[in-house]
């Protein structure tokens, strides 16, 4: 059955409705993502200043909450409820202090230039520790140390770059490079949030160190994640506790450490393993625990199922505010990563296809993306970069070229790997590029 849409006045909404469209454009509103179910009021407060009326997708409406039956402490202040089984927990939005405000200081040509070498030599220092750990030798962090701060240092100048890299970049131990991609998720969130240098390295140095204890697992175990049994998942459970006893004397910081302990807890205190919730987790551990989540559902796995697309990935994590995550810091990442993040293979409405090399905050929709394919599909010889929000800025609705889906890891062959994206720009002209 089709997804009819159907035009509504914003006072007529109802919490369960999927608003599909809007009556001005998505990046005006503080949405972050295009299309989403209304889960609670404050959706409807905030359709309601921002909008005169939107589409419902018929066919997506939930059920809608009984509200009178849900109870409330005085002054609503920290509500929570239960929906359709899981647990909701609202708080006050996050308070960074003393926020820092970044702005790029060089162009993504120049700082994957000067990065290309940086994750390869993360992945070394990380593989030596996580070896000394697992092995009781002596533990030196300090290469480990100097790699989180020339990372920090990088997406403090440029975020895309380093993203760009750890998403194309290849490992043959699962185990490091999902410590790296979640570092890097990471790190680009909280410079979002306005963190500090020294936060950020507390925080990148913890995500890096917070897969160490699975090093104690077997490795059966580990080739299953996602699909284990309640006895397996027991043992899994395990390896944050073991991380802690491996590094409880290394002299880390409780900052870092608060990153590995903290991790896998979950806002409504459904995670692990203390099962601690909402303000009781500390709000470097909640950045990491959503990164690393967001790593999890994006990551290829040869042994698992396929991958979620970034982009669901995304929509995802948006239905999962003050679920599993807190809703201020769910909206943050995403408006840091984009809807469509760096390294989401995408197909263009003209046929092309490619992937994203960067967005930007005020286009979520209109990435630069680079193109492999011609709009038959066949590969091109050399990939060819498109700043979609530039093309389209003064072009009528029917000349807009947008990303029409987000596609599958490994779909035909599309790999950036053989294309260079830093010269692919200057070589060639947008108006080249689409009259193809």
């Amino acid at each position: 059955m089709g997804v009819g849409q159907k035009k509504i006045a914003v006072h007529d909404l109802e919490v369960g409705m999927f608003v599909s469209d809007l009556d001005r454009p998505w990046h005006q509103t503080p949405f972050p993502i295009q299309g989403f179910h209304i889960r609670s009021q404050n959706d409807l407060r905030a359709l309601v200043s921002y909008c005169k009326w939107v589409s419902v997708d018929v066919a997506e409406s939930r059920d809608t909450v009984e509200l009178s039956r849900v109870v409330r402490p005085a002054f609503g202040a920290r509500g929570q409820y239960k929906r359709e089984g899981r647990e909701e927990l609202h708080l006050p939005p996050l308070s960074i202090r003393e926020p820092v405000k970044y702005t790029d200081v060089t162009t993504l040509k120049r700082e994957m230039k000067l990065s290309r070498r940086l994750l390869e030599d993360a992945g070394v220092a990380l593989e030596q520790l996580y070896a000394a750990v697992s092995g009781q030798e002596a533990r030196d962090l300090r290469p480990v140390a100097a790699v989180v701060s020339k990372m920090v240092r990088s997406v403090v100048r440029q975020p895309d770059a380093l993203l760009w890299l750890s998403r194309i970049q290849q490992h043959d131990n699962h185990i490091y490079q999902h410590a790296l991609n979640t570092s890097v998720w990471a790190i680009v969130c909280g410079r979002q949030l306005g963190l500090n240098e020294g936060l950020l390295n507390h925080l990148g140095l913890g995500c890096l160190l917070s897969q160490v204890g699975k090093t104690q697992l077997p490795e059966e175990l580990l080739s299953q994640e996602g699909q284990l049994g309640p006895e397996e998942y027991a043992l899994y459970r395990t390896y944050v506790d073991k991380g802690m006893a491996m590094l409880e004397k290394s002299g880390l910081s409780r900052a870092v450490l608060s990153v590995v302990q903290g991790h896998r807890e979950r806002h409504n205190g459904s995670g692990f393993p203390v099962g601690v919730r909402g303000d009781r987790i500390p709000v470097l551990a909640k950045i990491a625990g959503l990164a690393e989540f967001f790593e999890s559902l994006i990551e290829p796995r040869e042994s698992l199922a396929e991958p979620m697309t970034p982009a669901k990935a995304v929509a995802l994590l948006y239905d999962m505010r003050n679920i599993e995550f807190q809703d201020d810091l769910v909206e943050s990442f995403i408006r840091a990563i984009g809807i469509y993040p760096t390294g989401s293979l995408v197909e263009l409405t003209d046929g092309q296809r490619g992937i994203v090399i960067s967005h930007s905050p005020e286009r979520r929709l209109w990435p630069r993306v680079m193109v492999m394919t011609d709009r038959h599909h066949e590969p091109l010889k050399t990939a060819r970069v498109v700043d979609l929000a530039k093309y389209n800025e003064s072009r009528t609705a029917a000349d807009i070229i947008a990303i029409k889906e987000c596609l599958a890891h490994g779909t035909g062959g599309l790999d950036p790997v053989g294309y260079d994206v830093t010269g692919a720009e200057s070589r060639w002209s947008l108006s080249r590029l689409v009259s193809r």
